[in-house]
């Protein structure tokens, strides 16, 4: 096995994922647009994605991810909105897409058509969170299209499968239809259900942080893998699992909490950026299996399919937003009016993704009936186009919509005032919690020690209040950002210390390395202190 091309994807995706966090260009969208560059080079290894590699490899640890970093309690409150689009939406835009583009393009047949339609319906985990997290959406928002993405790639999944059968001469029925939807939907939820618990307390019982990290990467496989062994629905059980740890994760001990959170974010940087170039990549593949002399029709039905993805959503996002208020006062009453702004937003926030592209790479060549599967390379294709036409028009106009529109954004001094009156109200727990301690003649401190305890509890007390406060008039900086340098500065002048006492001999590297990550651990909490 050659892993030179492995190896070039990882390397060239992070350098320019990281060369984009220096633009004002999402990185998602400088991905994308590198892979479509280089896609031609001379030398440049063709890429092909793998439907086989994509779903069960790539897809679980990415919802899995974005899962855990959602709000459990948040998307309970916005379920309403999340459940018409990740499936009301996404069933709506299979038969609207699928049968514009059985009308737009001569010759392909319905069942076909229906097949695009479920291709490129679910707007993508990976895009809708990259861009999301850049472009600072208000938080009802964000919280309603990462619900959606989590869901609507389960709905896609099997509408996909539905068609397909159909497509091929399984002879498929709207009623079995609607059974397979449930049985996936219904069993993923079921195995999700059924693994969290116990998932959870072996994190619980496993002593080492290394061993519970071990596990942490395993879960989303597991979970994906023993659902669509009995061919219900991997996401669903992904997204259950990841939302009940997320839930539970404060009973983790505190060591594998930081080991996860770094291994965790490496993973995704890795696997975001990959993905995202080879989208861009898929160009040759896909324009050499297009194989046709009217170039200029192909070019009509890709912007046509586009325009019609793109209507569709608004279509669905206004009524189902709007309607349910209009017939229920109840529901008045229960959530704020999201206003046309917000749903404006949410509309034109319908990036498509590696999902759509893996999907449509794993349709068959042949039906059952051993002739071509119609319009294969021309659904290849489209697809291709809508994703990059997604990507790169919604992705690149989205911040300039959300300044424009002024939408409001997360109110940093509310959150910190509330930040604030948590951690005091945490303080006076933990300070007479102390005192109780300090009580028993069991837990006899000197006083020093004593003392110093009470001064990290003050000093956690005091650290977002300081925020607050004026930044120097000298410097410009603020308490939080002089007291992070300062305590820096002198942790650095320890470290150089130690180190010159490793070089002179006096100790041996152990005892460095022991030492070194004594003041890595202070600084990080320094730094966590004044960085939420």
């Amino acid at each position: 096995m050659d892993v030179m091309p492995l190896l070039l994807l990882v390397a060239g995706s992070a350098v320019v994922a990281g060369a984009g966090r220096r633009t004002p260009v999402p990185a998602p969208l400088l991905l994308v647009a590198a892979g479509l560059a280089v896609s031609y080079v001379p030398g440049v290894p063709d890429y092909h994605i793998d439907p086989h590699v994509v779903l069960p490899l790539i897809l679980p640890p990415l919802l899995h991810l974005a899962a855990i970093d959602s709000s459990y309690l948040d998307l309970r409150a916005q379920i309403r909105p999340v459940a018409l689009l990740s499936v009301g939406y996404v069933l709506f835009a299979t038969v609207a897409v699928g049968w514009a583009a059985h009308l737009i393009v001569p010759g392909l047949p319905l069942t076909a058509a229906l097949v695009l339609g479920a291709v490129v319906a679910p707007p993508d985990a990976v895009a809708a969170t990259a861009v999301a997290r850049r472009v600072g959406l208000p938080s009802r928002i964000t919280t309603i299209l990462q619900g959606e993405s989590l869901v609507n790639d389960a709905t896609a999944i099997t509408a996909y499968r539905v068609a397909l059968a159909a497509a091929v001469g399984e002879g498929a029925t709207w009623a079995g239809g609607i059974a397979e939807f449930l049985v996936a939907a219904i069993g993923g939820i079921g195995i999700g259900l059924v693994l969290m618990v116990p998932i959870h307390w072996l994190r619980l019982h496993l002593k080492e942080a290394l061993l519970q990290n071990t596990l942490s990467l395993l879960i989303p496989f597991i979970a994906y893998a023993v659902a669509e062994q009995v061919h219900a629905s991997g996401v669903l059980a992904v997204v259950v699992v990841a939302l009940y740890l997320g839930h539970r994760a404060w009973q983790v001990d505190f060591a594998t909490r930081l080991q996860e959170g770094a291994v965790w974010k490496m993973v995704a940087f890795v696997l975001e950026s990959a993905v995202f170039a080879l989208i861009g990549l898929q160009l040759p593949v896909v324009l050499s299996g297009l194989g046709t002399d009217d170039n200029w029709s192909v070019v009509w039905y890709a912007v046509a399919l586009f325009l019609v993805v793109v209507a569709a959503r608004f279509v669905w996002v206004y009524p189902a937003t709007f309607l349910p208020r209009m017939l229920s006062a109840r529901l008045r009453e229960r959530e704020t009016n999201p206003g046309w702004k917000g749903t404006f937003i949410i509309s034109w926030a319908g990036m498509r993704g590696v999902v759509s592209l893996a999907i449509a790479f794993s349709i068959p060549v042949t039906m059952h009936n051993g002739e071509p599967f119609p319009g294969r390379n021309l659904i290849l294709f489209l697809t291709f186009t809508t994703v990059i036409g997604t990507l790169v028009l919604q992705g690149l106009t989205l911040p300039a919509l959300i300044r424009l529109l002024k939408l409001p954004g997360r109110d940093a001094q509310a959150e910190t005032l509330t930040e604030a009156n948590a951690q005091a109200q945490a303080s006076r727990a933990a300070e007479q919690r102390l005192d109780e301690l300090l009580a028993d003649e069991r837990n006899a401190l000197p006083e020093p020690l004593a003392d110093r305890l009470r001064a990290v509890l003050e000093r956690r007390r005091n650290a977002v209040w300081e925020r607050l406060g004026q930044p120097n008039p000298v410097t410009g900086e603020t308490a939080d950002d002089t007291y992070r340098r300062l305590a820096g500065e002198m942790i650095g002048a320890e470290r150089e210390v130690f180190v010159r006492l490793r070089d002179a001999r006096y100790m041996d590297d152990e005892m460095l390395r022991s030492l070194l990550r004594r003041l890595d651990l202070e600084e990080a909490a320094a730094y966590r202190e004044t960085h939420p």
